[in-house]
């Protein structure tokens, strides 16, 4: 008698086995690459919140400067001319319109 081996039938055979393993195996690349963007994402983002660091450092060096030079007149002078628009009483500005 020749004992042969009988063919499993049913929810575990080789065919359903290989198209799990391919399942999993898109599922894995599909996250990798989702994964992959995501980084890229956040380091333009980090390089863009670095960028804004080095800005407040600097500007935070120049009021630190200012503070500790005890002459707060002449910080108060640039920022009422450069900033706030103020002008001396003798002052004449003049502006050109013609450009946004």
């Amino acid at each position: 008698m020749k004992h042969e081996k009988q063919k499993k039938k049913g929810l575990f055979n080789g065919a359903l086995v290989k198209l799990a393993a391919v399942a999993v195996f898109i599922g894995c690349a599909v996250l990798i690459v989702t994964t992959n963007k995501d980084c890229e994402t956040k380091e333009e983002q980090m390089a863009r919140i670095q960028t804004k660091i080095d800005a407040y450092e600097t500007e935070n060096a120049e009021l630190q400067r200012v503070l500790d030079s005890d002459d707060l007149k002449e910080y108060m002078e640039k920022v009422a001319l450069e900033e706030r628009g103020y002008a001396y009483p003798d002052e004449r500005r003049f502006y050109d319109t013609t450009r946004d």
